[in-house]
């Protein structure tokens, strides 16, 4: 080797190679050779080039390729394992083709157009390890790329590489969600859903990255803006926040994501939240192909929180719709609180109101009435409010039941007066004007104006069902609790939308159908008081007195207080085979 022709610097080197079950060997030899110089030519070769690299040399079925920057070479293998993940997507398993990628940054010797040395070496030994359509990195590529790249780096311990003399510590990088299977959530949903015949979309709890526990409520409520705003796009079918919150802090296969809640494209990220900033990391996956279809990330200001939400909204929209017409991006966006910590406050308030507890509606009154002090013209926070006060009646936690149904009322008015146009808004006054005051033609105005805006929306169709269900009407109940539950198939709560299924059922004396609704909705949470007194009441009407008296029983075990004529101040007026079978189930008057 001539030493005027040869160079040595410092470069990051990627070593691919055809996995073994793959490789260039047996009856279809010229087929798969055909096939990969396919994948070279419009796939391979393309994405380096992309990365700022270039091919050095191509090894029979394999190659390497020289990057100024490991990070751009990370970059590189991650698209290009993606990129034949969905090339293999209707190829069947014994046809596929799957790369090996190694990746090392280290001196390598440079004679004419080839390169050599330990770098080279080390590259190509880590191919050697890593799994079919995986990427295996160096522990020097690992310090280079650690919070400059989105894939997730694991751990794979010293490695002992054939013609290497000590072992070396090598990462795996994982392309995209975890492989691990889907922790089942409460869900009885057996089959998968067929997909909407509009874009639809689920939004996955954001990563917290913050490094502080006190910042998980951010995380949340970031990605609850994004699905409300999503949802607001009349043009798109979207999952309701507490379906998808049923998979925070799960490992998850995208694909099973969306199988289970039949949505085409799912959204995950994460937020990092220091030092008066935010950064917003977010990808859009298709959970049908597995392929990533969009990434990016948004930094500002902690005070353009509201600005960066509207971007983050506005890409992944033009992701999956790209001919919407700007009119409708900008209807995504509402009216914004004057003051960032009410913000902060409210989405302080939301888990503490999902609790329902007597414990978690005090604290998300609270919150909500230090965020009205602070922006007494926040709609969104009155609401809540109302909607907490109206649950201390319902739920029987009232120490005053009159104040309570005074300041539901007033806050809600408060909330329609700042913003009668919002669905969400809409939706919960009418709800609470529907057990509060009575007054059945305002309600249903409210309620259908509300799914009118905002049809993507759990809580319109939610409401509209209890609305319904209180003007008398069952039949139309529900089916707007069906439609909720489309919307969010796997809610937490959801044996509240059964319940009021059930109780719609009693009305139309389908009792064995609401015995087998309120069931599922026991399997789901089985200390609900209001299932048990619809369970008791259907029971009774059947004459299967022991499984009446047993759930009556049940009530009085949760709530000790209970009597009917409390209760009749709370439902309305025409559940009267509701309250009959109650009587017969033996409650106290």
């Amino acid at each position: 080797m001539s030493s005027e022709h040869v160079e040595r610097r410092l470069a990051a080197i990627l070593a691919a190679d055809v996995a073994g079950s793959c490789r260039l060997i047996g009856i279809d030899e010229e087929g798969t050779l055909a096939r990969l110089k396919a994948l070279r030519r419009t796939l391979f070769d393309p994405k380096i080039a992309e990365h700022h690299g270039r091919v050095v040399k191509n090894t029979g079925d394999g190659a390497i390729a020289e990057f100024a920057s490991v990070v751009d070479a990370v970059r590189c293998a991650d698209e290009i394992q993606r990129g034949m993940a969905e090339q293999n997507i209707d190829v069947p398993q014994d046809k596929r083709i799957e790369l090996r990628i190694g990746i090392h940054v280290g001196d390598i010797i440079i004679e004419e157009s080839d390169i050599f040395g330990d770098g080279v070496n080390i590259a190509v030994r880590l191919e050697g390890i890593a799994e079919p359509g995986g990427i295996c990195i160096s522990d020097d590529a690992h310090r280079q790329v650690r919070g400059k790249v989105e894939s997730t780096l694991e751990d794979m311990g010293a490695q002992t590489l054939k013609n290497i003399a000590e072992p070396m510590r090598a990462w795996r990088v994982r392309i995209g969600p975890s492989s691990s299977p889907a922790t089942k959530t409460p869900t009885e949903t057996a089959q998968p859903f067929a997909l909407p015949d509009k874009p639809s979309i689920a939004v996955l709890p954001f990563r917290n990255m913050s490094g502080d526990p006190e910042q998980e409520y951010f995380a949340d409520g970031i990605v609850e803006d994004i699905t409300t705003a999503l949802s607001r796009f009349k043009s798109l079918f979207v999952i309701a926040r507490n379906s998808s919150f049923t998979f925070k802090g799960r490992a998850v296969d995208i694909k099973e994501v969306g199988r289970r809640l039949g949505v085409r494209y799912v959204l995950e990220g994460s937020v990092r939240k220091a030092s008066g900033k935010i950064r917003i990391t977010g990808q859009l996956i298709d959970a049908v192909t597995g392929a990533h279809i969009w990434a990016d990330r948004f930094e500002r200001d902690l005070t353009d929180v509201f600005a960066l939400q509207d971007e983050v909204t506005i890409a992944v929209v033009s992701a999956i719709e790209p001919k919407l017409f700007q009119t409708e991006i900008a209807m995504a966006t509402r009216r914004r609180p004057e003051n960032l910590t009410a913000y902060d406050l409210y989405f302080r308030a939301m888990p503490h109101y999902y609790l329902m507890t007597r414990e978690g509606l005090a604290e998300a009154i609270r919150l909500a009435h230090r965020a009205l002090e602070l922006d007494p013209r926040f709609g969104a926070v009155a609401a809540l409010g109302g909607l907490c006060h109206m649950q201390n009646v319902v739920l029987g936690y009232a120490n005053d039941p009159q104040f309570d149904r005074n300041e539901a009322v007033r806050l809600v008015r408060l909330a329609l007066s700042i913003d009668d146009s919002d669905p969400e808004t809409l939706a919960r006054a009418s709800v609470i004007s529907a057990f509060i005051v009575g007054d059945s033609e305002a309600e249903i105005e409210m309620a259908d104006r509300a799914v009118a805006l905002n049809p993507n929306s759990w809580s319109t169709w939610n409401g509209r069902g209890w609305v319904y269900t209180y003007a008398g009407l069952p039949e139309e109940a529900i089916r707007s609790f069906e439609r909720a539950i489309r919307m969010s198939p796997v809610d937490p709560r959801l044996y509240g939308t059964l319940t009021g299924i059930g109780q719609a059922l009693i009305e139309l004396r389908r009792f064995d159908e609401a015995i087998v609704v309120l069931k599922k909705a026991l399997r789901q949470n089985p200390s609900n008081s209001g299932t048990y007194r619809c369970l008791a009441s259907a029971f009774a009407h059947l004459g299967r007195d022991a499984e009446a008296h047993d759930a009556a029983a049940r009530v009085l075990e949760i709530d000790p207080a209970f009597t009917i004529s409390a209760l009749i101040a709370r439902v309305p007026k025409n559940s009267k085979l509701f309250i009959e079978g109650l009587r017969k189930a033996g409650l106290p008057e």
